[in-house]
């Protein structure tokens, strides 16, 4: 039995009529994104998000966003990004029991196959990321009770650093290093799937792998020039599908959002 999960990240809704950086239309973008995982052939068990679901932290952004959302028919599980504030969040999916209603957002939750352990790496009214020995002792223990299960482990900010100067340096500042040495010692977690850098990278991490999600709105320059200066672009948007077996374990999809020509069948020759 196959179990699938969709992986947006990266939103940065705004309200109605109010663009970010004065031309990009997040919400169209969204809603591109989610007409395309509603085209996908085989539904997915659950979509996760993993942050900056919205960009200033406003109740309107909030609510602009459950309306975007709502056309998703799969389990939706949302984490917080370092855009985002965490009781407004609540306030607008009161609906979310996963979400809970104080403290750091952060929950295991069963879909399909897979077990989704959503970890808070956020800082309050910071831009950077941390695990402190609370959250990793958290995370310990949700590990440990998980031996026998398939884990994907999610958070807003990569725990490696991606060459992206201007963005490492508002990556996961506290915590990687103890973060590696304990997934190092769980081998049943299949992938540690990020957020924040708007990008699909990749890498080894913790004896798995870790990867990014890029955004369905804008994306940050790939530039690996040391200290190149902070640039987005409108490449194609995307997310991220990731499909599990327990014959094969995890293989991650790299989707763009739209519509594009085709499909077309091998032997079509017109």
């Amino acid at each position: 039995m196959m179990t699938t999960v969709v992986q947006l990240s990266d939103l940065h809704v705004r309200a109605p009529n109010d663009p970010l950086c004065g031309r990009i239309d997040t919400g169209a973008y969204l809603s591109r994104a989610v007409s395309s995982i509603q085209a996908l052939p085989l539904a997915p068990d659950a979509v996760v998000i993993t942050g900056d679901l919205v960009d200033l932290g406003r109740p309107e952004e909030y609510r602009q966003l459950r309306g975007l959302l709502a056309p998703l028919t799969s389990p939706l599980f949302l984490l917080a990004g370092n855009h985002d504030e965490v009781q407004a969040l609540r306030a607008a999916f009161p609906d979310h029991p996963h979400l809970g209603t104080t403290g750091d957002l952060r929950y295991c939750a069963a879909v399909g196959g897979l077990l989704l352990i959503a970890l808070d790496t956020t800082v309050p009214r910071q831009a950077h990321g941390a695990l402190d020995a609370q959250r990793l002792d958290w995370l310990a223990r949700a590990l440990d009770a998980a031996r026998d299960q398939p884990v994907l482990l999610a958070m807003h900010h990569p725990p490696f650093r991606t060459f992206i100067d201007h963005m490492d340096a508002m990556g996961l500042l506290q915590g990687a290093a103890e973060l590696d040495a304990l997934l190092r010692a769980h081998a049943n977690v299949e992938r540690v799937i990020c957020g924040h850098v708007h990008r699909p990278i990749e890498t080894r991490f913790g004896g798995t792998i870790a990867s990014i999600c890029p955004s369905p709105a804008h994306q940050i320059e790939m530039n690996l020039r040391p200290d190149a200066p902070p640039a987005w672009t409108l490449e194609p948007g995307g997310f991220t599908v990731h499909a599990w077996t327990r014959d094969t374990g995890l293989v991650s999809h790299l989707a763009y959002a739209g519509k594009f020509d085709g499909p077309y069948a091998f032997d079509d020759d017109g």
